[in-house]
């Protein structure tokens, strides 16, 4: 939104004025995706776009670092329980690289100890491990999600300690403790939902749970029928979610002739399938398990560790860092045990 002076208007172009100003500035410019006369348009914003590609920028890769190439970290340094197998070059290049996309403020002691590199006391040593092994994991195990582009720890950190999209659980508005008083998460707009009247949490329901995403019921009746009305209005909130996450609008996966046809869906849709089920199983498996690491201060309102949702990477891009690949520098951040592919698609 562009404010605009208006003083000194006459009445009539003031009231134009004051309507205009809650409109996109120009240059507006919009790109179709899919057939004509279906309305499949994405609506490109040039000066958000120049702004947003200016956030999405990955820094240069560090150059090599000369050392002997047959000593490993493991045999040079002391507790290295990952990445052991490295070279001390590579391993020390990888650290430096690590520090400059999580911690450049802090340095080498936001998880070490200054006087015993080997010591494990702070939390985020601990917690640095498991997200290098979540990395790997992503990059192994969820290729239809990522493909070969990949992610490192830039992807997400950003240069912060803590991600900026980061969500806990919300315990949503007080309100009064008899049935009528209780909004339901409705009617108190929340950013997340697009400042919309719909749930203003859709995280719980489908990144730490696994509710079934729809808004048309498969049959007319409601005998035996489980989807109401407000499974509809939370899934709308989980799709608000996502338009902003990615920066794109409703028809960048869907058809607007039949959203739930998935024959008629472009082949985004399919990869936000994996996607949403990509951060089920990291928050499942990696995040949540390590709320007794955390500290205190760390954690939410409710207790919970902080978790990932689908603006925790791509922030406002279509594709985090607009498709750049920083896992073809560091392609030891690309492998893992763990690596079973994700669940197929409809």
């Amino acid at each position: 939104m562009r404010a605009i002076a208006c003083k000194s208007l006459p009445s009539g172009v003031l009231v134009a004025c004051l309507t205009v100003s809650g409109c996109e500035s120009p240059p507006v410019e919009t790109i179709q995706t899919g057939y004509r006369g279906t309305g499949m348009v994405q609506v490109d914003n040039q000066e958000a776009s120049i702004a947003k590609r200016a956030a999405n920028q990955p820094p240069a890769a560090i150059p090599p670092i000369p050392g002997d190439e047959t000593a490993t970290a493991a045999s040079a340094y002391q507790n290295v329980q990952l990445l052991g197998d490295l070279s001390t070059g590579e391993f020390n290049r990888l650290m430096i690289a690590i520090t400059n996309w999580v911690s450049p403020q802090e340095g080498c002691t936001y998880c070490h100890s200054a006087e015993n590199f080997a010591d494990d006391s702070k939390y985020t040593k601990t917690v640095s491990r498991r997200m290098l092994e979540m990395t790997r994991h992503i990059n192994s195990g969820w290729k239809p999600h990522v493909a070969e582009t990949g992610v490192t720890c830039f992807t997400c950190h950003r240069g912060q300690p803590v991600p900026a999209n980061v969500w806990f659980r919300d315990a949503g508005p007080a309100h009064a403790k008899a049935y009528s008083g209780n909004k339901a998460g409705q009617n108190a707009p929340a950013f997340k939902v697009g400042l919309s009247s719909l749930p203003n949490d859709p995280f719980t329901f489908y990144f730490d749970m696994a509710d079934e995403i729809r808004v048309a019921s498969a049959q007319a009746l409601p005998g035996g029928n489980p989807h109401d009305i407000m499974q509809t209005e939370k899934t709308y909130g989980l799709m608000m979610h996502l338009s902003r996450s990615l920066g794109v609008n409703c028809t960048f996966c869907h058809n607007s002739q039949s959203f739930s046809s998935w024959s008629q869906s472009t082949p985004q849709r399919v990869t936000a399938w994996h996607g949403i089920r990509m951060v089920r199983d990291l928050n499942a498996n990696f995040l949540t398990p390590m709320t007794e690491t955390f500290p205190r201060n760390r954690l939410g309102p409710l207790g919970d560790a902080p978790k990932l949702n689908c603006a925790t990477c791509h922030q406002g891009a279509h594709r985090p860092l607009y498709g750049a690949s920083m896992l073809k520098d560091y392609p030891v951040l690309g492998s893992s045990a763990m690596s079973a592919q994700g669940p197929t698609a409809p």
